[in-house]
């Protein structure tokens, strides 16, 4: 059975940094694409950051230059290391992984930015 677990949400303040981790597992086969979405308070769920197992990547307009996403294959595992965080980025957070073009979701990580 495919699982997907995020870890590494929380309270931070505006300016600060978090790290989250995603680690996908059940399956003999590699995973494909690896990526974060966000639901926000408004209840509006966006692509944050995407990666395939091939290292390309995909970034939403409103992170570049802040967000990093980053996978260590022989783990199956993404990162997304989150700097200068804004308020805005106020969510809950999923973790996605494809495995035959079928989507696995985790259960999502809050991260609340205020001060």
């Amino acid at each position: 059975q495919v699982r997907v677990m995020e870890s590494g949400g929380g309270l931070v303040q505006p300016g600060g940094s978090l790290r989250l981790s995603c680690r996908a597992s059940g399956s003999r086969f590699s995973f494909g694409t690896m990526g974060w979405y966000r639901r926000t308070p408004g209840d509006q769920r966006e692509l944050v950051s995407s990666i395939t197992n091939g290292g390309t990547t995909t970034y939403a307009d409103s992170v570049k230059g802040r967000f990093t996403i980053s996978r260590d294959n022989a783990k199956n595992t993404v990162y997304l290391q989150m700097n200068n965080l804004k308020p805005e980025d106020t969510a809950i957070y999923y973790c996605n992984a494809y495995l035959y073009s079928q989507p696995h979701w985790g259960q999502g990580t809050q991260v609340t930015v205020s001060s």
